[in-house]
């Protein structure tokens, strides 16, 4: 195993390192991003591409996608990457998914991604409004594939049996980091209980895919990267993305290290080499960047799904 880059602790005081040529981004805002942001303030929804400053909000939304943040805009975990707000949630707001629903219908989705911040304020975690939400896309937009990207529900199986119930065309829950690295960049999430999660989402609906994410350039080696492809691929986990860290705030863990494109595409290879079904690995990958064009039986399923 290679020497270990210098670990995020060790570099907590250093000054970020000035990103490079391929990670510097033109904001375009066209049409179509001024009416998305027309349909997000006029349905008073949040989205994790605002929230969580995605480098890829102006190509992705000018493209009509856009990854919806349910559950309000407060998180009550403060993990050390993410620029999402965190403190006490607002009331819960039964009303969002036939919101959300409905922005799904104006916009013109096929696929859409559902993700939420983490409410551990709840006893089910926000677990019966991720359900709520997917089953009102289903009512509006039959043919509209449905992913959600959830929290741990803190380990409450019974809400993630919650989700499946309502059976989204995927189910993805992010590990984030390699296991060395997990309890400094995590808050209150675990390495092992995300395997956990993922293995059990496989045992209980075997039929849906599972899907995670890597973040690379917080003093991870190549050898840690492998060993964490490897155990989601243990727990038969489907669908693989790995993109590169970057730093939200200067409140936020500095980025250690930036990867070349070349060496994405090396990630990718090891990926597929692994046996995932599809990976997406690039500087300015997120989980749900390009989301639909990895689901290369979305098409099939849906036709089936307007048929019945």
């Amino acid at each position: 195993m290679g020497k270990p880059e210098p670990s995020v602790r060790a570099v907590q005081a250093g000054t970020t390192k000035a990103r490079p040529e391929w990670l510097k981004i033109r904001a375009k805002t066209g049409e179509n991003y001024k009416q998305l942001k027309e349909i997000m303030r006029t349905q008073s929804l949040h989205t994790v591409c605002e929230e969580a400053h995605c480098p890829n909000l102006f190509e992705c939304w000018e493209m009509r996608t856009a990854t919806f943040m349910i559950l309000g805009d407060i998180c009550t975990r403060a993990c050390r990457f993410c620029a999402v707000h965190t403190g006490r949630p607002n009331e819960l707001d039964l009303r969002e998914p036939e919101r959300v629903a409905d922005a799904v219908v104006a916009m013109g989705l096929e696929h859409v991604v559902i993700t939420s911040v983490a409410r551990d304020d709840l006893a089910d975690g926000g677990a019966s409004i991720f359900a709520e939400t997917i089953r009102a896309v289903r009512r509006k937009v039959p043919t509209c594939s449905v992913e959600v990207l959830i929290p741990d529900f803190d380990g409450n199986w019974d809400a993630l049996a919650v989700v499946l119930d309502a059976h989204p065309d995927v189910l993805n829950h992010n590990i984030e980091t390699v296991r060395r690295l997990s309890d400094s960049v995590r808050s209150r999430a675990k390495y092992d209980r995300t395997l956990e999660l993922l293995r059990r989402s496989k045992e209980m609906a075997p039929d849906i895919p599972t899907k995670s994410s890597i973040m690379v350039g917080l003093g991870e080696t190549f050898e840690e990267i492998y060993e964490t492809m490897d155990d989601l691929r243990a727990v038969d986990v489907d669908i693989l993305t790995v993109g590169q860290y970057l730093q939200p705030t200067a409140k936020h863990l500095p980025v250690v290290r930036y990867y070349t494109p070349t060496e994405f595409l090396r990630l990718r290879g090891e990926g597929l080499k692994r046996g995932f079904k599809h990976v997406e690995s690039g500087p300015m990958v997120r989980s749900s960047y390009h989301a639909k064009d990895q689901v290369p039986w979305r098409q099939s399923k849906m036709a089936a799904r307007s048929g019945e």
